[in-house]
């Protein structure tokens, strides 16, 4: 059975850094395109992020340009949310999401994905 496991989030001061990890396993994560997605207290979930099952396209959310950088390990089954400039707006639950596709595309919208991690809480604040 495929699982996600997200990993890395904490408390971070506004300007900092933080790397998510999204662990994959029971399954392969070659074909298998990742999205990023963060939901704050009492609003949807929203997209940050996504990557190609090839790794060679990459979406973002105009909010996160220029500061976060996605990027996948197939060899580790694994896929990367760098963040940095953290802004006390970037507050939430971040989650990792997986649909296998052979097709060299990753959508932002929560419904195009079919597995889901348990989520990992990230909070900017002085």
């Amino acid at each position: 059975q495929l699982q996600l496991v997200e990993s890395g989030g904490g408390l971070v001061q506004p300007g900092g850094s933080l790397r998510l990890s999204c662990v994959v396993s029971g399954a392969t994560l070659e074909w298998r395109a990742i999205g990023w997605f963060r939901q704050a207290p009492g609003q949807e979930r929203d997209g940050v992020s996504c990557i190609t099952s090839s790794g060679t396209k990459t979406n973002y959310a105009d909010s996160v340009k220029g500061r976060f950088t996605v990027t996948r390990d197939d060899a580790k089954n694994t896929v990367y949310l760098q963040m940095h400039d953290l802004k006390v707006e970037d507050t939430g639950v971040y989650y990792c999401a997986s649909r296998h596709t052979s097709f060299g595309y990753c959508n932002p919208t929560a419904t195009w994905y079919d597995s889901w991690g348990q989520g990992t809480q990230v909070t900017v604040s002085s």
